[in-house]
């Protein structure tokens, strides 16, 4: 989780106005993309290095494009929602990669795991356990070849888009708004009365969200009646809840400024983040399976596979509801 600048503290925010502590906020984070902008181009054949720009890179975005979103009311709202966009195609550019490099190293950690042991999916027995085995090795290599074809293929889209004249105009509009913030009206009010009426907006939000989940079934780790029930249909309103968490968290981070981060909903958020590479995860395998003319071995396998990365997303939903409700998020 971001760190709040610990030379504020909520108190001093009492006698400022909204744009006096949003603007710095927003200052802040534009100069963590400009960082990662300058550390993307000095990366050169580094591959780490590149990596990790991209991932400083994707995070500024994130934070800059929640901010937009959450504190709109307090912004010239063409220039935000221009903005947004902007930010919001560059980070969902970027994350694609990662993405798929994320996703074979889970798969095919996964199926090292079934095939050479016990893991949430009863282990097969017999003629079973043999064609586990086989179908695993071929399994893997089609995963493979699939998610290797896609992870290239989201490189050569990251690159092209940081070389676009879209993107140098997106760098430039980051690069005034690290000195300069486009407020509207409202941005003068006292802090405490319109940062605080924004940020119950998207708490409210996120309160609804949870309250919608089926978090009484989510009560129980490898849920049978949640697998039979639910499946990738209603992935969905976990997926939302997960983005409307991160938005009260950035929302948090600038409302409380010189708090400390809440731990619980720090791994509140761990655990939806957890659920969404579950579930990609099982969707890949499900669409690894279709692969016309796989052998029966293969297809056995990527079912196994499957079935055990909805057991996780299961898993995930367990944690989830086992922390929230210690986490910090007052009703408004």
């Amino acid at each position: 989780m971001h760190n709040p600048d610990p030379t504020q503290s909520p108190r001093a925010t009492r006698d400022l106005t909204a744009g006096e502590v949003l603007a710095p906020y927003l200052h802040a984070r534009a100069a963590d993309f400009l960082r990662g902008l300058r550390q993307h181009g000095e990366s050169g054949a580094d591959t780490s290095g590149a990596d990790e720009a991209a991932g400083t890179l994707r995070a500024a975005a994130r934070r800059i494009s929640g901010s937009l979103h959450t504190f709109r009311p307090l912004l010239d709202t063409a220039w935000a929602d221009q903005l947004r966009t902007e930010l919001a195609w560059l980070s969902g550019t970027l994350a694609q990669e990662q993405a798929c490099t994320s996703r074979l190293v889970r798969l095919m950690d996964a199926l090292n795991r079934l095939a050479g042991g016990p893991g949430p999916v009863p282990a097969a027995r017999g003629s079973e356990s043999a064609g586990l085995t086989v179908g695993a090795a071929r399994a893997g290599a089609l995963l493979e070849r699939q998610l290797t074809l896609a992870r290239t293929r989201a490189h050569s889209a990251a690159l092209q888009a940081l070389g676009s004249s879209r993107f140098h105009a997106l760098a430039d509009a980051v690069a005034l708004l690290a000195s300069e913030v486009p407020l509207g009206p409202a941005g003068a009010a006292p802090a405490p009365e319109v940062l605080d009426a924004s940020a119950s907006v998207a708490r409210r939000r996120l309160l609804d969200a949870v309250d919608a989940l089926p978090l009484s079934r989510a009560a129980h780790p490898y849920n049978a009646e949640a697998l039979a029930l639910a499946g990738e249909n209603q992935d969905a309103p976990w997926h939302h809840t997960r983005l409307l968490l991160r938005l009260h968290r950035y929302a948090t981070e600038v409302t409380a400024l010189g708090s400390e981060p809440d731990a619980p909903l720090y791994e509140a958020a761990r655990a939806l983040d957890r659920h969404r590479d579950a579930a990609e995860a099982a969707a890949a395998a499900s669409a690894a399976a279709r692969t016309p003319r796989i052998a029966p071995a293969t297809a056995y396998a990527l079912g196994v596979l499957h079935a055990d990365q909805r057991h996780e997303v299961e898993a995930a939903r367990f944690a989830f509801q086992r922390v929230w409700h210690t986490a910090a998020v007052p009703v408004p």
